[in-house]
C-alpha cells in the first residue's frame, strides 16, 4: 500500500519518492505524539530562533 507524500520543494502531493520537479517527497503527517517527548526542547529552541530571525518575537 502506497502512502501520499508531499514534495519539500514545490509543496505538491505525490505517491512517488521523487517529485516531477526533482524535489524529495516526504510524509506530510506530523510525528506521533508521546508524553515522553525526547526532542521537544530541541524543536522548541529551533522554532524560537526561527521566530526571532523573522522578527515575530
Amino acid at each position: 500500500m502506497k502512502h501520499i507524500l508531499k514534495c519539500s520543494k514545490c509543496n505538491k502531493y505525490t505517491l512517488s519518492e521523487k517529485c516531477a520537479c526533482n524535489g524529495k517527497a516526504v510524509s506530510p503527517k506530523p510525528a506521533k505524539y508521546s508524553p515522553e517527548d525526547k526532542y521537544g526542547d530541541y524543536r522548541r529552541k529551533v522554532k524560537r530562533s526561527e521566530w526571532e530571525k523573522k522578527g515575530l518575537i
